[in-house]
């Protein structure tokens, strides 16, 4: 008998925060639900980090996972865009402690291993993938939930299986 695990996935970012459950149970996976926390330009800096926290807070509740994976940070060329990025990741594993759940970070390399078996992979080949594999009519949209649901499957595994915490 295999114990069922929900996965909260999370690709953190600042304008569009990327999130995907699912549920994991003896080697099937099972999509919940996939969706983003949008934030705009014209709002304030704290307000958008307000935003993402809150939305994510928001997840935990509604979907009550019982592990979360997020996305590390990679690097970028645009300063500016990987400070936000962090913040806004910040305001993530926030959320998370507070909600004393256990998170899983993980590499975009180690994701797109995880779910297309090779680091290499390409957007597309990432999106076919989760579609294929959570067994989706379509691609999740936007591009973000979609890394969400990877980011969830990766997590699944890494959590059952070497017993990454």
């Amino acid at each position: 008998m295999s114990i069922s695990l929900r996965v909260l996935g999370i690709d953190p970012g600042f304008d569009r925060t990327g999130l995907g459950v699912i549920e994991s149970s003896g080697g099937s996976l099972k999509w919940i639900a996939h969706d983003c926390i949008q934030t705009k330009t014209s709002q304030e800096l704290s307000e958008r980090l307000s935003l993402v926290y809150d939305g994510v807070v928001q997840a935990i509740k509604t979907f009550q996972p019982q592990v979360i994976g997020v996305e590390k940070l990679f690097f970028q060329t645009n300063v500016t865009t990987a400070l936000s990025v962090g913040m806004a990741r910040g305001v993530i594993l926030l959320a998370i402690a507070q909600a004393h759940l256990p998170c899983v970070e993980m590499t975009p390399n180690q994701v797109k291993q995880g779910v297309a078996g090779h680091g290499q992979a390409d957007k597309k080949q990432m999106q076919k993938m989760v579609q294929m594999l959570l067994k989706l009519k379509e691609i999740p949209k936007p591009d973000d939930a979609a890394d969400a649901l990877a980011i969830a499957m990766v997590a699944s595994t890494m959590w059952r299986v070497t017993g990454v915490r």
